[in-house]
């Protein structure tokens, strides 16, 4: 299991656009959501082990951030050819089983991953209500194999930041998992 750092791009970039099919063929946009105070863009998969390892924690510290206003789409990149357990069949029964609350889209061009400088999964973009990125980087500190409990601590304190209208810190720690699976 080879770990990819995500990239840190730079604080105050404006959200890129994407316009994706979720898991039953609706296309959602970026622009789906002006209404919400922020929007949580993240990018993961079904099959890496560092997603897997923060999934359960990730769907109910969504779950609770929705419940404020918070939009959140997650995206797959990984090229589903390649990594069959990534397709959109798969990602709709993933989906279901896990209770995901928010729109799972696919990105089958991996143009949506490369405009927001995606390089592992899970990675998290943050914007605030003008859709300028206020945070990026892990969820916690955990790790698979690591004793360190999974908490959501670092996106707890971006989301509790932006919901009351404090700056986040600069100082953020990137994410870390597996890295997009890239086509050829």
């Amino acid at each position: 299991m080879a770990a990819t750092e995500s990239t840190m791009i730079a604080l105050g970039t404006p959200a890129p656009n994407f316009s994706l099919p979720d898991i039953e063929g609706n296309i959602v946009k970026r622009d789906d959501f002006t209404d919400a105070p922020a929007l949580l863009v993240a990018f993961i998969c079904n099959h890496c082990p560092y997603v897997i390892h923060i999934r359960s924690q990730l769907v109910d510290l969504i779950r609770d951030y929705q419940a404020q206003g918070v939009a959140v789409v997650a995206i797959n990149s990984n090229d589903a050819d390649t990594y069959p357990e990534d397709s959109p069949a798969k990602m709709k029964e993933y989906a279901r089983q896990y209770g995901y609350t928010f729109p799972y889209l696919y990105d089958k061009t991996q143009e949506v991953a490369q405009a927001y400088a995606a390089a592992c999964t899970p990675d998290f973009f943050l914007f605030d209500r003008e859709r300028k990125l206020i945070y990026r980087g892990q969820m916690d500190a955990s790790r698979p194999r690591s004793d360190t409990p999974v908490t959501g601590k670092d996106l707890h304190a971006a989301l509790d930041a932006v919901l009351e209208g404090r700056e986040v810190p600069p100082e953020q720690i990137p994410s870390m998992g597996c890295n997009i699976k890239w086509k050829s």
